[in-house]
């Protein structure tokens, strides 16, 4: 009987896991670094640093509250809370303004002894997005251990309430930590597959998807600032 608990106790880490790597915060944050890749390998591989980063910081606050039984003052996860949502924003402006940019240039020009400045337009031209070595993995590795930040409130509870030991609770962690990476990497692959594709055929398919993942992580951000607030000022 204590085995089959303890083997239920891991299946049930690994499944939350994915389950909690598929909130729409979690997909909106890693679609805003995989739209701008025409690799699947690299999408899955932002999302393993995603998961990852996730993990390291999730990890750490459980290991301390089922170490000393702490719990998170309800203040401090809703600082947390209000971090992503700030973040997403962010996230979500970075898109937009990055797709601005690369569609509409200012150019300076000298005729007549008179500098003229005018906009120019690349949208019939060639794409100029450029892959810059693994910065845009680090940068999922930084918005996971934020996310997780924000999570670990929840977890506590969690580890406090229902595991019967310090070694449950670390094993639940890992397997939690390792189904977290398999969700995240399954669905950067999937959201990375339509815009690696439409990036060589479809380039103006590709701008509105790339449109809509920035819309989206701002809405959602905003929308997170909104009911924390809210629930700060009570």
């Amino acid at each position: 009987m204590e085995t089959t608990h303890f083997a239920l106790v891991l299946a049930l880490g690994f499944i939350s896991g994915m389950r909690h790597a598929l909130d729409p915060d979690h997909v909106a944050a890693v679609s805003t670094i995989v739209a701008e890749h025409r690799d699947v390998w690299r999408s899955s591989r932002v999302g393993a640093f995603w998961g990852i980063g996730h993990t390291v910081t999730l990890a750490a606050a459980g290991l301390v509250v089922l170490i000393f039984k702490l719990t998170i003052p309800e203040r401090l996860a809703l600082g947390f809370e209000l971090a992503v949502g700030v973040m997403l924003v962010l996230l979500g402006l970075q898109v937009i303004l990055r797709f601005v940019r690369e569609r509409f240039h200012i150019h300076a020009h000298e005729h007549g002894g008179e500098r003229h400045i005018h906009l120019h337009s690349h949208r019939h031209g060639p794409e100029h997005r450029h892959e810059h070595g693994w910065r845009y993995e680090w940068r999922s590795l930084l918005i996971g251990m934020v996310h997780g930040l924000a999570g670990s409130a929840a977890l506590t509870v969690l580890l406090l309430s229902s595991l019967r030991s310090l070694l449950q609770g670390v094993l639940y962690l890992a397997m939690f930590g390792i189904g977290s990476i398999a969700g995240m990497m399954l669905i950067s692959v999937l959201i990375g597959s339509p815009f690696a594709y439409t990036a060589w055929r479809f380039e103006r398919v590709n701008h509105a998807l790339r449109v809509l993942v920035g819309v989206a992580s701002l809405g959602i951000g905003l929308a997170i600032i909104a009911e924390v607030g809210g629930q700060l000022s009570r």
